[in-house]
């Protein structure tokens, strides 16, 4: 059994955002990727913050701003990238949250025997 894990998108519209990031946050994401596929889903300060209940944040800093992409994973080993935003304050926008829980609910649901 590998040990490895596997980066995916919650769904294509979500992999086209992450894409359309501006170039400084998106050059990072690849990188990030690639860590989190060989080291596990909690890559520490400053990459990556656990958010509790299994949820974490990416974190994509750069000149053109700061990013987050939320992402939970899964029993076979997957990080599934959930939901993700370019921060305008301190705070990550509760809508946000909102999404990334309903999507990791709709995820975690879908190992239910």
């Amino acid at each position: 059994m590998s040990t490895d894990w596997k980066v995916c998108f919650f769904n294509t519209r979500l992999e086209r955002d992450v894409l359309a990031l501006p170039a400084g946050l998106l050059a990072r994401f690849p990188g990030y990727s690639e860590r989190l596929e060989t080291s596990g889903p909690d890559l520490g300060m400053p990459r990556t913050k656990a958010l509790g209940k299994g949820l974490f944040e990416l974190r994509l800093n750069a000149e053109e701003g700061i990013a987050r992409v939320l992402y939970c994973t899964t029993p076979n080993r997957r990080v599934v990238m959930l939901h993700q935003f370019v921060k305008k304050s301190q705070r990550t926008p509760p809508g946000a949250l909102e999404t990334a829980r309903r999507r990791m609910k709709e995820i975690a649901n879908a190992w239910l025997p």
